[in-house]
């Protein structure tokens, strides 16, 4: 492989861990950081920490550094990124791959869960499911649960503090995984929760609130995937994206 670095847009484990199997191939690779974790695990090799400008910042940007070859390994739910990168990539020629791990929708007691499409519904299945819910949805969804669990104690789980003005009732816990099932357990029967709203991340990293929940019987509502962007080829591991790099 000739040319410049390979940028990875990261932020994931999945995105160490291919920064680190291409470095180790003497591959050069710049990792890309939204900048939105106060204290992000950082990869090795070179990293960039900020947004690109869009569409055209990150179109500029592929052209002025001659990136050789994307790797969208952001989180399966970082939709504007994963936009982003599909539209400057092929504006530019750059040969896009989109790294995203497995989700759970094959996992025990996956069937029984309450899937929904957006953050929008999960707030509404929350509220129609419990009264005492756990929300591990991320920090920047927080404000689409607000309108219909006001008046409830919710828990909520985050690693930064919420961006949005939170209700009175809720408590917020800063945590950051991995978690252990017995953890996870305790957390529940502590705060006597009675749902669980959160979303389809994949992984094992936060797994065991979900076996934690199905085991206690306990709801739980998965906001969807949005897909990757149309035409993107996507591989589930960190070793299968080292060797579509190595392969360009």
């Amino acid at each position: 492989m000739s040319g410049g670095p390979v940028l990875i847009l990261g932020g994931t484990g999945e995105a160490r861990a291919l920064a680190a199997l291409l470095v180790e191939r003497g591959i050069p690779v710049v990792s890309s950081l939204a900048g939105r974790v106060s204290q992000p695990r950082l990869p090795v090799g070179e990293v960039r920490i900020g947004g690109f400008g869009g569409v055209d910042g990150l179109a500029a940007y592929l052209r002025e550094t001659a990136v050789c070859a994307v790797v969208d390994a952001t989180h399966p739910f970082a939709r504007v990124i994963s936009g982003n990168a599909a539209a400057a990539c092929a504006q530019t020629g750059v040969p896009l791959l989109r790294l995203e791990r497995p989700g759970w929708s094959q996992a025990p007691g996956a069937d029984a869960w309450h899937w929904v499409d957006d953050h929008d519904a999960a707030a509404e299945a929350t509220a129609r499911l419990g009264s005492r819910p756990l929300l591990t949805v991320g920090r920047q969804s927080l404000d689409r649960f607000v309108g219909p669990l006001a008046e409830v104690p919710a828990v909520v789980r985050v690693v930064d503090p919420p961006e949005h003005p939170l209700p009175e009732r809720w408590l917020v816990l800063r945590a950051r995984g991995p978690y252990t099932e017995d953890g996870e357990r305790e957390l529940l029967e502590t705060h006597g929760i009675d749902v669980l709203a959160t979303k389809d991340s994949g992984g094992a990293l936060t797994w065991p609130k979900m076996a934690a929940a199905t085991a206690a019987g306990i709801p739980v509502v998965v906001v969807r995937r949005p897909g990757p962007p149309p035409g993107v080829q996507v591989v589930p591991t960190a070793a299968d994206a080292a060797d579509w790099v190595a392969a360009q």
